[in-house]
């Protein structure tokens, strides 16, 4: 039951709103908040980026990408890393009041329904319930523990149905209502329920062909579910899209004033200016389209939020007083260590792992020897590459990236360019300049140049120029794609322009040609053989790491899905070519999402994921392979065999399309839950505390869990449920519980795992509400959602229901 108490802060937040001036709150619904000097009101903004660390606001503590924090399945270690997140956010808060706020825009808590979603690296899980949970420990992490003032003010996005990049703007998530109620609503609530996340972001897209910023759901669900107030912010240039491009409404004063009437408080348009948020507002006062109580209702959960944060209060009184030390501080960088340990999923090993001291290794290919940040990564303050901590550690490392090294000739020259750090112009010369290419799938490549290490990019004169780190930004331009002509000879075409490379009068390479027939046309003379190398180089060594996966800016990312789960081309050749070298080759990938990796299951001795790790991800790794650390993580999605086994992009009915782990009938890659262990356990003596239970009862479930092995090991012992009997449509698992335990060797460990009866419930279309069925279920436990160990059977005693009047929405059949 919620709290609804009168909260400390209502009669200042009460006077501060009979005090400020009309047009003085209308500046408050902005982004970015005017000060109000003559109130003692400062400047305020909504928004920093705080995904799995600090964002876009310089160097801070790096861990792994969401969805390796998830794959630790532990909420406290989980929970630590946004305690860490919270303090560095309040440190650079401190340090910079105007620039960085405390409204921090995390977590996501989008269920992830599809792998090739671009943004799946920020969501948690597949499983709602797996993602309620491991959020809310993050938002409490970020949140604090003082019992009034918030270290920061989590904000949980995106609100709602919210899985495709892929005209995410006009696309509309059509739910049935068991979707809505059991598979999209539930991972939202549990952060705003518990009081973790203060705040929620609105979606780019339609849900059911009404615009996410108009939902009704905002205030029939969402706040509904809050102890206090939620403030409900616009996803950037969103309300705008509402008179745009998905001509909703017939101007934007109409979408602003509707957009406030839905729900929303803070308009997140425009950048920092303000203008024509205020002017739209204010104009939609005159034409009587919002009311002063609408906006007086959306400044007080401002202020509120305002309040609890502390910002209106003297400095003295924080108790969240952080200096910049904190950031990046021994004690941060340990945990990201122990975050990206956590994280590692061994997806297959014969025995091959953990690697026996001192072996000769080679470690290659493209991800051999860097680190990526993502489009929401702090800027690394340092990285530790996979090569790196070998290197550390053992005496005979080699490396190689794989990739091929190549010249561009056109009409007998070469094409050259600068050799020094600052790089510069790409020119067509006497001396050939050499670049090594770097596949990211479907046929994109990145081009390094030796001479300098810098990738070739485009300038904003449209000048080919090697001078950029490596492809980033919101517009990425440094990939390019060869397309070959019959000659043997291929034109270089630029991604993100979609327009041909040529030569101009001045002999440099310009991005200007609008067809193939403009383009010019380059021989590519091969220099070094990249898979060829990197075969030497296994078979000189004892055991080979093939490091491969994606690029966290290409291919699978904000504002692009992938079409396939495949991996790039060359990748995959580059594996094949080394583990004909040597056998003993496995697979380190490091990816944002799943891929389709049947061969190298099927063929290597072992295989590990991780996603990309952060500033310690090459000695998290390394810890692994060489057995200082367990491989303690878990798969939290479903990685399918392939891409044929997905149903469309933007159906999101998973009940009726058989969709997720839940109700996915056929056999996965590797199945939600999965990951190994350099141990083994046996599992036995299943117990429940009751085999018949009202509804509203707890249900006890405890296993003995034995180390058979020899080392001490981590296991994640997972609870599931299958209704057997039902008037709809059931899941044929449903994750309900899991403990993650530490064992010794030789030790045997009771596990005890609870069962809420009341959560084994559906959406009733006909009644409008959940229910629970008069019904056995059976009791699950085991190792993933496939590795069952345990079974028996729990008898509920709940409703006995009619036949559906409406079976198909009920059951989410379509």
């Amino acid at each position: 039951m919620t709290d609804r108490s009168t909260p400390p802060h209502q009669t200042r937040v009460d006077d501060l709103v009979a005090a400020l001036t009309l047009p003085e709150k209308i500046g408050l619904l902005h982004q970015w908040q005017a000060p109000v000097p003559r109130l003692g009101l400062p400047g305020f903004r909504t928004g920093t980026e705080a995904l799995h660390g600090v964002a876009w606001l310089g160097p801070a503590t790096v861990f792994p990408q969401v969805i390796g924090l998830a794959s630790s399945w532990n909420p406290e270690l989980v929970r630590a890393v946004g305690v860490a997140v919270g303090e560095e956010v309040r440190a650079k808060h401190h340090a910079d009041p105007q620039r960085v706020g405390l409204n921090v825009w995390a977590p996501v808590v989008n269920p992830l329904r599809d792998p090739r979603w671009g943004r799946n690296e920020e969501g948690w899980s597949e499983d709602p319930w797996l993602t309620g949970t491991l959020a809310t420990a993050y938002a409490h992490g970020l949140r604090g523990d003082h019992p009034q003032r918030l270290r920061t003010a989590p904000t949980v996005k995106h609100f709602l149905a919210y899985n495709n990049e892929t005209d995410r703007a006009t696309t509309s998530s059509d739910l049935p209502p068991r979707v809505l109620h059991e598979y999209e609503l539930p991972a939202f609530r549990a952060p705003i329920a518990a009081g973790a996340a203060v705040a929620a972001m609105a979606s780019y897209n339609l849900v059911d062909g009404v615009p996410a910023h108009l939902s009704p759901l905002i205030e029939a669900e969402l706040r509904r579910w809050a102890p206090g107030e939620v403030l409900v912010v616009g996803d950037a240039g969103a309300v705008s899209n509402l008179a745009g491009v998905q001509r909703h409404l017939p101007d934007h004063v109409s979408g602003f004033a509707a957009a406030l009437r839905a729900g929303v408080d803070s308009f997140t348009e425009d950048d920092t200016d303000s203008a024509p948020t205020r002017q739209r507002l204010t104009e939609a006062l005159r034409r009587g389209l919002i009311s002063v109580a609408d906006v007086d209702r959306a400044v007080r959960r401002i202020l509120t939020l305002r309040c609890r944060l502390g910002d209106l209060d003297p400095p003295e009184t924080d108790p969240y007083v952080t200096g910049t030390d904190v950031i990046d501080c021994p004690a941060h960088r340990r945990l990201a260590r122990e975050a990206a340990r956590q994280s590692v999923v061994l997806l297959r090993n014969d025995g091959l792992l953990p690697l026996a001291a001192p072996p000769r290794i080679a470690v290659l290919g493209p991800l051999a020897d860097t680190v990526y940040e993502d489009w929401y990564s702090g800027t690394l303050p340092y990285a530790v590459t996979l090569h790196d901590a070998l290197t550390a550690r053992l005496p005979q490392v080699s490396t190689h990236a794989g990739a091929d090294r190549i010249a561009l000739r056109v009409a007998g020259r070469y094409v050259g360019c600068p050799d020094d750090a600052d790089g510069g112009p790409l020119t067509v010369d006497v001396e050939p300049a050499w670049f090594d290419v770097f596949d990211w799938g479907r046929d994109t490549v990145a081009l390094r140049a030796v001479g300098n290490g810098r990738h070739v990019g485009v300038d904003d004169d449209g000048v080919l120029v090697n001078d950029r780190p490596g492809p980033g930004g919101w517009v990425v331009r440094e990939t390019f794609q060869f397309d070959p002509l019959p000659a043997g000879t291929v034109l270089l075409r630029h991604l993100a322009t979609d327009r041909y490379v040529t030569v101009d009068a001045d002999g440099r390479l310009r991005v200007d040609g609008d067809g193939p027939q403009a383009a010019t046309a380059f021989v590519i003379e091969l220099g070094v053989d990249g898979a060829a190398e990197a075969a030497a180089l296994a078979t000189d060594a004892d055991v080979a790491v093939v490091a491969l996966g994606n690029h966290p800016m290409v291919n699978g990312r904000e504002t692009e899905d992938r079409v396939d789960l495949a991996l790039p081309a060359r990748q995959e050749a580059l594996l094949r070519a080394v583990y004909a070298a040597n056998p003993r080759t496995l697979l380190v990938v490091t990816s944002s999402y799943p891929y389709a990796i049947g061969w190298a299951a099927r063929h290597l001795p072992a295989v590990l994921w991780s996603a990309h790790g952060g500033q310690e991800h090459g000695n998290a790794l390394a810890d692994v392979l060489l057995g200082a650390a367990e491989p303690a993580g878990r798969l939290t999605q479903t990685w399918y065999a392939d891409a044929a086994e997905l149903p469309d992009l933007l159906d999101y009915d998973v009940i009726g399309a058989d969709f997720t782990y839940l109700y996915y009938r056929g056999e996965p890659l590797f199945p939600f839950g999965h990951g190994l262990s350099y141990t083994d356990f046996d599992y036995t003596n299943l117990r429940l505390s009751a085999t018949a239970v009202p509804v509203g009862a707890e249900v006890e479930v405890s296993v003995d869990v034995t180390n058979t092995g020899e080392r001490v090991g981590e296991e994640v012992v997972q609870l599931y449920t299958r209704q057997r009997r039902s008037r709809v449509k059931q899941p044929l698992r449903q994750l309900r519980d899991f403990a993650r335990v530490t064992v010794a060797p030789g030790e045997c460990r009771t596990v005890t795992l609870r069962l809420r009866s009341a959560e084994l419930g559906w959406w009733d279309a006909d009644q409008g509400r959940l229910v629970v069925e008069d019904a056995t279920h059976s009791v699950l436990v085991g190792r993933s959602a496939t590795d069952v160990r345990l079974t028996g059977t729990v008898t509920v005693r709940g409703e006995t229901l009619p036949c559906a009047s409406r079976l198909s929405s009920t059951s989410g059949a379509r």
